[in-house]
C-alpha cells in the first residue's frame, strides 16, 4: 500500500500557508478545493508543493451544491458541498 503524503499550500508568492495530507496529489487538492471560495465559473487555483520532493502539483479547484444521496442517512442535511479539481501541470523548482 501506499503511504500518505504531504502536501504544502502555496498561493502566488510562493508564500505556503497549510499542509493536506493523501495518498495522491490530487486527493489533497480535493480537501484544498473543499475550503476554497472558487466556483465552476470562477475556479481558484491550487498550488501544492509535496514535501521531500521539488514537484509544484497545479490545480483548478471548485466546490458546488449538491442534493445529497437518495440512500443517505437521517443526520445528512438535503443538500452538500462536492469539491472538483482540474489539474493544469505539474512543475519542477529549482528552490524551495
Amino acid at each position: 500500500m501506499t503511504e500518505t503524503r504531504n502536501f504544502v499550500l502555496r498561493d502566488k508568492k510562493g508564500n505556503e500557508h497549510g499542509v493536506f495530507t493523501g495518498k495522491q496529489p490530487r486527493q489533497a487538492a480535493l480537501k484544498a478545493a473543499n475550503r476554497g471560495k472558487g466556483t465552476k465559473k470562477k475556479p481558484d487555483l491550487i498550488i501544492l508543493r509535496e514535501r521531500g520532493t521539488k514537484k509544484l502539483h497545479q490545480y483548478e479547484g471548485w466546490r458546488e451544491e449538491v442534493s445529497a444521496p437518495k440512500n443517505k442517512p437521517s443526520w445528512m442535511p438535503d443538500t452538500i458541498k462536492k469539491p472538483n479539481v482540474k489539474k493544469i501541470q505539474i512543475e519542477i523548482v529549482d528552490k524551495i
